[in-house]
């Protein structure tokens, strides 16, 4: 019941007043709350999403998206609009990067910035079950808030790294957000979170991978001053 009224909770409603319908989702119709002893409820009804997920699982496990060239075009539009709406909702913390980014990027050859360069709105939890296709649809608008510049598409991208060649497309399509300052910083904090979920059991299949692609992008701001 304490959590009825925290971000989570209030995360799709808020999406549905507060996001530009051209940002594809699925339109939020019906909300229904209850509450039964010390236990809070939601049911939401939303349109029926067109097409099917990208993937059953958050990361990618073998095969390559099958997407065209329309549907990356509108996720960088999305992404686009995305960043630019006003909310007072947080995805990230900087108390958090200022505590988890030193003790799980420790590996590294030097010491990490934990401040972003700037930061924007974000969907927060743009992974591969999260996307529609072949027409681009997002789902899942609980978490949404401001985090560091690009980090929707370096969340894309870690979530993509167990099969290089979709890390590659992600790169490629994504590339004037990774490439930049703040898609690289970005790349370090999602390396940060997702090193630090191994310890409740996820995404142990991907740290290999998380680990090379820190140091890669570590290097590369050594080599930039970023």
């Amino acid at each position: 019941m304490d959590k009825a009224n925290g971000k989570l909770w209030t995360g799709p409603q808020d999406a549905q007043r507060m996001v530009p319908g051209h940002v594809p989702r699925p339109r939020l119709r019906l909300v229904h709350q209850w509450a039964e002893r010390d236990d809070a409820y939601k049911a939401e009804l939303y349109d029926r999403v067109a097409g099917d997920i990208v993937s059953s699982t958050p990361a990618l496990v073998t095969a390559v998206p099958s997407l065209p060239a329309v549907w990356w075009r509108a996720l960088r539009t999305a992404l686009a609009c995305l960043s630019t709406v006003p909310t007072d909702r947080t995805a990230v913390r900087q108390v958090y990067l200022d505590r988890a980014m030193p003790k799980y990027l420790a590996f590294l050859d030097g010491p990490v910035s934990t401040t972003p360069p700037a930061w924007s709105t974000a969907h927060g939890d743009l992974h591969w079950a999260n996307l529609a296709g072949p027409g681009l649809g997002i789902l899942d608008w609980e978490g949404w808030g401001t985090a560091p510049v690009g980090y929707d598409a370096a969340l894309l991208h870690a979530y993509s790294l167990g099969v290089p060649e979709a890390a590659e497309r992600v790169r490629r399509e994504l590339a004037t957000i990774l490439d930049s300052e703040g898609g690289r910083f970005a790349e370090l904090v999602v390396v940060t979170e997702l090193l630090q979920s191994t310890e409740r059991g996820d995404n142990a299949e991907l740290v290999p991978a998380l680990r090379q692609r820190a140091e890669e992008v570590w290097h590369r701001n050594a080599t930039v001053g970023g």
